[in-house]
């Protein structure tokens, strides 16, 4: 396949099947790293929700395609704002909410397409600044996201409890 090709559009209906089948995917990793927290065969939001996402303005979707063929990947974004009342400065950030290349074509440029698309876009939108988040485990997108530029600026922590069966 040719991925110089690859065209990144706002997703569509007919994408839900297979945006899918990719998020359960992204689960199924998730679950490899934190089995603690994410359930394998599981995914981020239902084909109704995905509908509903469709329609809102500030939760874009978009796809990577090439040569008319299935959907390659995907990133969810959010748009987020404050207003600059209270502690924070008025500011508006495009947060890529996931971000995910089939595992069968990774390597071939595509998560760059989809990063520097939201990227673009969040320039042209006139935000601030474009986050994420990225769990710890994940090593390789977090190199991914440093060789995109990205740098980290905050840091979540958790303390985990043991379940009351492995107290015994």
């Amino acid at each position: 396949m040719n991925y110089s090709k690859v065209i990144i559009r706002p997703a569509e209906e007919r994408d839900i099947p297979r945006i899918g089948e990719l998020l359960r995917e992204i689960c199924d990793l998730h679950a490899d790293g934190r089995p603690d927290l994410f359930n394998h065969g599981g995914r981020k939001y239902s084909d109704k929700e995905l509908s509903e996402l469709l329609g809102d303005t500030t939760r874009p979707i978009w796809v990577a395609t090439a040569d008319g063929s299935d959907v390659l990947g995907y990133a969810f974004g959010i748009i987020k704002s404050t207003s600059g009342e209270g502690a924070l400065r008025e500011c508006k950030t495009l947060y890529i909410d996931d971000l995910c290349v089939d595992r069968q074509v990774r390597g071939g440029g595509i998560g760059r397409r989809l990063f520097e698309f939201c990227r673009d876009k969040a320039r042209d939108m006139g935000c601030h600044n474009l986050t994420l988040n990225v769990w710890a485990f994940n090593s390789s997108a977090i190199e991914f996201y440093e060789k995109m530029g990205m740098k980290v600026q905050s840091m979540h922590m958790e303390t985990v409890f043991a379940d009351k069966g492995e107290e015994e």
